[in-house]
């Protein structure tokens, strides 16, 4: 997709599965369910969608999915249907290649955001974007170093740890514009200091909008996952954010949804709804 000088991809690191009940909170399963078939472990199909925008000779990535570090026995508990270097596979089609990437934006460190950003070489860990500037907010970076008992297992620290020992990590605070057109906005319901990133193209605004919002169905405001630390303040972050899409007409980018890449919002009977959906070579 071409929005002004800029250029969208959607890429993917494969595919997984989570508990529907975790992903969708107090809303019982005979209503997910209708969008989200289950299978019989109650587990639903999810995408490790990543983004690629382009512009001139900056190729920025937004998340780097689940990677290859995993045991056979989490293969079975999440499902994970995907290549070995799947992410870089795709890339690859794309005619790129890791060190043509310039930043990768992290939008949280949980394991199926950030699982991609090391790789095994030689019994020791190393980028696998060795001259991307890494961004994260700062807020989030210090909270995933000591997570909450509730949260910890989110977090695979190995994925992220050493960004700052290698030179790589930049650290943001708040509402910023990390890069020419690229605003990051905080957002903490989810986890303290997740980040929706905007890329602001001058013919409208490109949002990946990450866990706020994995899947295109939770445009209904209550539909909040469990996983969420603090569903109240997701609440408000999604209905802020949503009527902020709605009157600047956003392509909202999702990150886990399978069916649905991208929409813009609509407004009908009292509720937001998807506009499309589309797919970004669609656009």
């Amino acid at each position: 997709m071409q929005r002004g000088d800029w250029t969208f991809h959607a890429v993917t690191d494969g595919r997984f599965k989570l508990d529907g009940g975790a992903m969708f909170g107090v809303v019982p399963r005979v209503m997910w369910e209708k969008h989200h078939p289950a299978d019989a472990l109650n587990r639903i199909d999810m995408t490790l969608r990543c983004l690629v925008a382009r512009q001139g000779d900056r190729v920025i990535l937004v998340d780097t999915g689940m990677g290859d570090r995993w045991a056979e026995k989490h293969h079975k508990i999440y499902a994970m249907e995907r290549e070995s270097n799947q992410l870089l596979r795709e890339l690859a089609a794309l005619d790129i290649f890791p060190d043509d990437v310039t930043d990768v934006v992290l939008t949280h460190l949980h394991f199926d955001h950030t699982g991609g950003t090391f790789r095994e070489q030689d019994g020791a860990l190393v980028p696998v974007f060795p001259k991307a500037e890494h961004w994260v907010q700062e807020k989030h970076w210090r909270w995933a170093h000591q997570p909450s008992e509730r949260d910890r297992a989110s977090f695979r620290p190995d994925d992220f740890h050493l960004l700052e020992e290698a030179g790589l990590l930049r650290l943001v605070s708040g509402r910023e514009e990390i890069l020419p057109g690229v605003m990051v906005q905080p957002v903490h319901g989810h986890t303290p200091g997740q980040q929706v990133v905007e890329f602001h193209t001058g013919e409208g605004v490109v949002a990946y909008v990450a866990d706020l919002l994995p899947l295109a169905s939770q445009l209904r405001v209550p539909w909040i996952m469990g996983f969420d630390l603090n569903p109240l303040l997701t609440l408000e972050e999604k209905k802020q954010y949503l009527s902020r899409a709605l009157e600047e007409n956003f392509l909202l980018v999702f990150e886990h949804d399978v069916d649905v890449e991208c929409c813009q919002v609509g407004y009908e009977d009292g509720h937001f709804v998807a506009e499309g959906p589309f797919t970004l070579s669609e656009r």
